[in-house]
């Protein structure tokens, strides 16, 4: 994931309570067992408290620093965001690296780390060139994994987990996330799939920093604690002891190497699993940017990919579910767009149609013609349309469909006039959504906060807020004895929320202010947040973004001269895919739709809009209802009204 350089914020101390807190929370989230001290018993906490407070030290040293940092991920660029602890363990000089990452609410060790604090994570093994493969940001494959089964049992999917290679197998290069539960494996070999998504290695840009400039320090050759054979002879003698085994002649030696066993078994024609191949073991796709043969032919084997797709999901139509003629948004949103290798964010941002030698889709669909695959037309002069294919043309029966990359699994069109099955990522129909409005006090209502023991930074709704002003009036004994819809002013009050209006300068000089003034004065004195809730999710499992919440645009206007378009964009945030209910209102509305990329939004954080034929905006609420939206939530302008004379 840190193959490319973070935006890391500046660093600033971690208060002592905050690193206690942290390292707490480190040893309880990985099950890290407190050393015992040898004077320590039930009645000697001093000694017991000193175990505790060394493994602090050791995970996260008195000297640590934190700094928020930004970055992006996965083939579609996605912004990733988190926080880096940084410090210096004993012997290293105070030479400060980088020794946890959170990012998604989850602690990831760096390679630091686990060179100084042996088996706090379960510990993996893999080949050397498997090790040197993940070392460039590839995924760990079932059949890459050794020295298994049995398999650590913390190993369970969704766990943290360490890689070391066979040949230094006390040293860990690399952290990921157990993407299976590897621990319950009973084999590897014939086994598919991703084991361990990778996350950071010795190597990336995190292992590069330094506070000083420096290069990363190189690995240990050997490292005590990781490769405890004691505890491993102990696990296995209890798992031997369930097993009744009758001693033979011949056989090969436990402690030969996995080449001389494999060699030794083969000699005796036995039959077993082989080494993995380096093809089974990692997942190796190259990051790189792509020449323009190569975008040229992604882009050709897509086309072919998308009518073979049809073909194969849609046999029983005589079209195969495709409505002739093609637009070209309908070409690259069905044929083209879900069937590019975007595998990595080199070769997202390489396949571009502007990329091509041809530089656009109209002269893309004049090549194909003159390749005979198809056949075109120029329609009212600017744009081509697709009349037909040749559904048994050479180039389509000959071609191989590759592996697509999990976000850009095709959906099935609709065939008939019926639409497809629906779609397992179509899961936002029935969804329920719920918008909280949240408030961040600014920097100068923090004495406010501090004397409700309150979090000076903490999101609340406004209904909190205005209780948290309540606890303070009824704690300072403020109220008016007189009235007590008033409250008297004191200096904390007077510094938090009240200026230079005069309104504010009259309340000073009466030495009072109505209550309800000044709960709107403290909700005035914050920064707006949001947070759109799906389903029972928490609002403490949320991250709130900053400002009001957005809304879902629908706007109507005039396309070529009497013909009305409709346009809804910002669905993506209230969990809603463009392309099923592009697909949805295709058959709702009798008329042709399309999902192409909002203009103006950023191209490594796109936002699609969705574009119906005909003034649909009452179809696209009621559609928009059904996956949990409310109207308040959507705001529509028709452009199709002339203006006011």
């Amino acid at each position: 994931m840190f193959k490319k350089k973070p935006n890391i914020k500046p660093l600033s101390p971690l208060k002592s309570s905050d690193r206690r807190r942290t390292a707490d929370q480190i040893i309880s989230d990985f099950g890290i067992q407190v050393p015992a001290e040898e004077n320590a018993d039930s009645e000697n906490k001093t000694a017991s408290g000193a175990g505790l407070t060394a493994l602090r030290r050791s995970l996260l040293p008195e000297n640590a620093l934190s700094a928020r940092f930004t970055t992006t991920a996965g083939p579609d660029l996605k912004q990733v965001s988190g926080t880096i602890y940084v410090g210096s363990h004993e012997g290293t000089n105070n030479e400060q690296r980088i020794l946890w990452v959170k990012s998604n609410d989850k602690m990831y060790p760096t390679v630091y780390t686990l060179w100084h604090n042996p088996h706090i994570i379960p510990l993996l093994y893999t080949p050397q060139f498997v090790v040197e493969k993940l070392q460039g940001g590839a995924d760990l494959m079932t059949p890459g994994l050794q020295r298994g089964p049995p398999f650590p049992p913390k190993a369970t999917k969704g766990a943290i987990v360490a890689v070391a290679s066979l040949e230094a197998p006390t040293v860990p290069m690399a952290v990921g996330t157990c993407e299976i539960d590897v621990s319950s494996l009973e084999k590897v070999q014939g086994m598919k799939g991703h084991a361990v998504s990778t996350f950071h290695w010795a190597g990336d840009e995190l292992w590069s920093w330094s506070s000083e400039s420096k290069p990363g320090i190189p690995p240990p050759e050997h490292i005590e604690g990781w490769d405890d054979a004691k505890e491993e002879d102990a696990s296995l003698a209890s798992q031997a002891e369930a097993l009744n085994l009758e001693p033979e002649d011949g056989g090969v030696a436990l402690d030969a190497s996995p080449a001389e066993r494999s060699a030794a078994e083969k000699a005796q024609g036995l039959e077993g699993e082989d080494p993995p191949l380096l093809k089974d073991s990692v997942e190796v796709i190259d990051d790189k940017e792509l020449s323009q043969k190569e975008i040229d032919d992604a882009f050709r084997d897509a086309f072919l990919f998308g009518v073979r797709y049809h073909m194969d999901h849609n046999k029983n139509h005589p079209t195969y579910g495709l409505d002739f003629p093609l637009s070209q948004s309908k070409v690259m949103s069905l044929l083209v767009q879900p069937f590019l290798p975007t595998y990595t964010p080199a070769r997202t941002a390489s396949l571009q149609i502007k990329k091509t030698s041809w530089k656009n889709i109209r002269k893309f669909i004049k090549y194909l013609d003159k390749q005979q695959i198809i056949k075109s037309k120029d329609q009212n002069g600017n744009e081509m349309v697709i009349l037909d294919i040749d559904f048994k043309d050479r180039h389509i029966e000959a071609f191989k469909p590759y592996r697509l990359p999990k976000k850009d699994a095709p959906t099935s069109s609709a065939v008939n006039g019926k639409p497809a099955a629906p779609l397992a990522g179509e899961s936002a129909v029935g969804q329920q959504l719920k918008v909280l409005s949240l408030l961040r006090p600014k920097e100068k209502v923090a004495p406010i906060l501090v004397a409700t023991k309150s979090d000076p930074r903490g999101l609340y709704t406004p209904s909190e807020l205005k209780q948290i002003l309540t606890t303070y009036i009824e704690a300072e004994n403020l109220v008016s004895p007189k009235n007590k819809r008033l409250i008297n002013i004191n200096p904390q009050l007077a510094d938090a929320l009240l200026g230079s209006s005069a309104a504010d300068n009259a309340a000073l000089a009466s030495g009072s202010i109505a209550r309800d003034a000044l709960a709107e004065r403290i909700v005035a004195a914050s920064s707006p947040f949001h947070t759109i809730l799906r389903n029972d999710a928490k609002v403490s499992e949320s991250k709130p973004k900053a400002g009001a919440p957005p809304k879902i645009h629908i706007t109507m206007e005039k396309r070529s001269g009497s013909k009305t378009v409709t346009r809804v964009s910002g669905l993506e945030v209230y969990y809603i895919a463009p392309q099923p209910l592009a697909d949805e209102l295709k058959k709702t509305c009798a008329g042709s739709t399309s999902v192409d990329q909002l203009q103006g939004s950023s191209p490594k954080n796109p936002v699609m809009e969705v574009m119906v034929q005909g003034p649909q905006s009452d179809a696209i609420i009621k559609a928009l209802e059904k996956r949990g939206v409310h109207r308040n939530w959507v705001e529509v302008v028709d452009k199709t009204k002339g203006k006011k004379k």
